[in-house]
């Protein structure tokens, strides 16, 4: 894990504060065992750390060629982290970032405050990738080490559904799938998110390629 930064800000930043409308909004559709679980829904902090944002968003649109779909959560530790993003060995050893094999710490401001925020996996300092995890309780030791970049915005139960099929040595015990992803874009009238199912038809919603 990477080591405190002097950049990063003493005070942190509550989900209240990290919120914007300007910020993407993107979407994971989830499998397990093949069977279509749910919808997580998840707001990116674009404002506070753009690269990070920007990395996951591409991911999940998979614009660049590559991305999550079809990209696995290959570990879970109850009560703790749900992680995936293992792009190209799906077992945690592999990863892929839209700015090459890795990229720098961004910044620590977003803490792990509580469950449903989404925050880089790495290997030490500047080694940001495509691993990601979403917290499912606080977890404090986790600032200063990895940069939050968002959080849930709808789809809570199913991340802690996904949590309950975690194990301690973190080894699920069945396979949890990002069988779709992409963008969703925001209705500029009302400011509330507009589901792919009704824009289709209208180009609103940036997915994967099949």
């Amino acid at each position: 894990s990477a080591p405190t930064t002097a950049s990063a800000r003493a005070s942190s930043l509550t989900f209240t504060d990290c919120q914007s409308y300007s910020n993407p909004v993107v979407f994971f559709d989830i499998t397990i065992d093949d069977e279509h679980a749910g919808r997580i829904v998840m707001e990116l902090f674009a404002h506070i750390v753009p690269r990070t944002a920007e990395n996951f968003r591409a991911l999940c649109t998979g614009e660049m060629g590559f991305g999550y779909r079809q990209s696995i959560f290959h570990r879970i530790i109850p009560d703790f982290v749900c992680q995936g993003g293992d792009i190209t060995n799906q077992n945690g050893t592999g990863a892929k970032s839209i700015y090459g094999a890795k990229f720098e710490d961004e910044s620590f401001e977003v803490r792990h405050t509580g469950p449903g925020l989404l925050s880089m996996a790495n290997r030490g300092r500047d080694t940001n990738s495509s691993q990601f995890f979403i917290t499912l309780k606080k977890a404090e030791h986790l600032d200063f080490k990895h940069v939050a970049f968002g959080f849930v915005k709808d789809g809570m139960d199913v991340v802690r559904r996904i949590g309950e099929l975690g194990t301690k040595d973190g080894k699920p015990t069945e396979t949890i799938t990002i069988s779709d992803c992409g963008q969703i874009f925001l209705s500029c009238s009302m400011f509330e998110i507009v589901f792919p199912e009704l824009l289709l038809n209208q180009g609103s919603v940036l997915r994967t390629s099949r």
